[in-house]
This record gives structure tokens, C-alpha cells and sequence, in this order.
């Protein structure tokens, strides 16, 4: 059983069980495309834009163009999540923890889940045949937060940033009709609400300020998430490039992600499942458990910004 149950044992004087702050839950999955896996690993097939070709002459042969096939790899990850709750624990609470066992296993679940998805947008993407070749996000989806006019000197999150990142998803042409979203934590939100453009209404037709959360600007979806990567990184110091090789540091960088839904998947082999059921081998404590399997990765790199800041 759990050992830290006794704390809420009668003599502690409390009438029920309260969940401490935590995230509740995925706050990514309802802004990833979605899809069904049979098996411990899945492809997903891709098609790559072509050329028409002119035509040069009456009754001339019909070309032939080859499309570009591709295709990426999502492998099966099994998470698992269980507690017991033993008869007398009943007696000694005055109540009945199964319940808010099982809501805080849901949301074990769910905060999981946001962690495959980050580590798929910045991590490696596994294409080819056998899923034998290995895709980093390139460098060119890769941006350190800066300012426009000291662009080798890393700061927080900043309008001047945000408008890179969209540019990055424009300049590759991802389609416009698909949502945007922008992982940021509470630092970096604090910091993007001090900028003008994005509390000024003449600047954003969004309220900007709505309970002090920031929804939509500059056509993002803003979530807010505390779970994202911390990770140094290297880069050119007077323009502020994002390098492979040791350049100018910036340590422990935290890592906001901006991305097209399209983009990322998410493959669910088995959705999130609880049972509550008694065990025999425990003394018949009631075990509450919940159990998943899925996996993830980057449909497309172009549709994926990693932006690096300094908090």
C-alpha cells in the first residue's frame, strides 16, 4: 500500500483527500493529429510536393512525374500506474481514496503523454524502410530567443522572436488553414506580456490579457507548460544562429516549441484504461490502476520551431 496513506488518517483532522498542484492532464493531445496503432510499430506514409510540366507541343507524350514518397516510424511505449488502498485505510480516513486514486492517475497519464510529444517535436524522427534512418530537427527550425536589434545576446521570450518562429513555419508554406500552437512556460508567458505589441489592442485583436493568460496572438494558440526541456545550446554570436558545433553557449536553455497541428502525431495503440479491482495477494486491497501505450513523432520538420530561451 501507499506509505504516505497515514497522513490522512483520522488524527490528522481532514474530512477528505486534496490533490496538491500538479498538472492535470495532457495539455497537448487535443493539439496533435491523432491516430489509431495496431501493432508495436506503425508507419505513416508522406507525400512530397511536385512540379506540373509544361507542355510544349500538340500531341506531345504524356509526362510522367515521380512523386516523392516518404515515410515515418512511430514505435509503441507502454506506461503503467498503480496504488492500493487496503480495507482498514477506510476505517482509519473516514473515507473512500479510491476515486481521487484513480483522478490522479488519469493525470499521471496525461502528463506522460505531453512528455512523449515534446520529446517527439525535438528529438529524432526514424524514416526508411525499417525505420533505420535517423531525422533530427534541422538547424533551420531552430531559433534562439533574441532581439532584432542585438540578435547575438539571448534573452526571453519576445515579439521579435514569435514573429521568427511564424516566419519559419511561412517560409516553408505550411498551410495557413491549419492551427498553430505555442508551448510556453510561465517565465517565458511573463515575459511576452511586458511587450507592447502583445498587450496593446493596436497591436492584437485578441484580448491579450484575459485572467493574466495570454489565448491567441500572432496566429498561435498559446499553451501553457511547465514540462518543457531544459538544455544548453550553441550558437553564432553576432547573428544569433542556432549552431551544431560549439559556439557561444547559452546554458540550460529552456526549449518553447511552436508547431502546425498537422505536423506532430500522436499513435495510440491503447488509450488510457483504469481498473479498480480488489487484489488477492494483498490482503484484498482494492488496487486502483491505469495503464497506456503510445507513441509519437514529427510528421513533418517544417512544421516544428524549437526556440531556445534564457530565463
Amino acid at each position: 500500500m501507499s506509505m504516505q496513506i497515514t497522513e490522512a488518517f483520522v488524527q490528522q483532522y481532514k474530512a477528505n483527500i486534496f490533490h496538491l498542484s500538479q498538472q492535470k492532464g495532457s495539455r497537448l493531445r487535443m493539439a496533435v493529429r491523432s491516430e489509431s496503432q495496431v501493432g508495436k510499430r506503425a508507419y505513416y506514409e508522406r507525400l512530397g510536393a511536385t512540379a506540373a510540366i509544361k507542355k510544349l507541343s500538340r500531341h506531345s507524350d504524356t509526362p510522367l512525374v515521380d512523386s516523392a514518397h516518404s515515410r515515418r516510424a512511430v514505435t509503441m511505449e507502454d506506461f503503467e500506474w498503480a496504488d492500493l488502498v487496503d480495507e482498514q485505510d477506510k476505517i482509519r480516513t473516514l473515507i473512500d481514496p479510491t476515486n481521487p486514486y484513480a483522478q490522479a492517475a488519469a493525470w499521471a497519464m496525461g502528463r506522460s503523454m505531453d512528455d512523449v510529444l515534446i520529446a517527439a517535436m525535438r528529438g529524432n524522427a526514424f524514416a526508411g524502410e525499417e525505420a533505420g534512418t535517423i531525422v533530427a530537427l534541422p538547424l533551420a527550425q531552430k531559433l534562439l530567443a533574441h532581439t532584432d536589434a542585438v540578435p547575438g545576446t539571448p534573452t526571453n521570450l519576445n515579439v521579435d522572436t514569435l514573429r521568427r518562429a511564424k516566419g519559419v513555419l511561412d517560409a516553408a508554406d505550411v498551410d495557413p488553414s491549419i492551427e498553430r500552437y505555442f508551448a510556453l512556460n510561465s517565465s517565458a508567458l511573463q515575459s511576452l506580456l511586458k511587450e507592447t505589441a502583445v498587450t496593446s489592442a493596436d497591436f492584437n485583436t485578441v484580448k491579450a490579457l484575459v485572467q493574466g493568460e495570454l489565448d491567441t496572438f500572432m496566429g498561435f494558440k498559446f499553451i501553457r507548460l511547465e514540462r518543457l526541456a531544459s538544455e544548453s545550446v550553441f550558437f553564432e554570436g553576432v547573428t544569433g544562429d542556432i549552431l551544431a558545433a560549439p559556439g557561444s553557449t547559452l546554458a540550460n536553455a529552456k526549449h518553447m516549441l511552436a508547431w502546425a497541428k498537422d505536423g506532430v502525431l500522436l499513435s495510440v495503440g491503447k488509450d488510457m484504461q483504469g481498473k479498480i479491482d480488489p487484489r488477492v495477494d494483498k490482503s484484498y486491497a482494492m488496487q486502483v490502476y491505469a495503464c497506456m501505450s503510445i507513441g509519437a513523432t514529427r510528421l513533418e520538420d517544417a512544421m516544428v520551431v524549437d526556440i531556445a530561451c534564457a530565463q
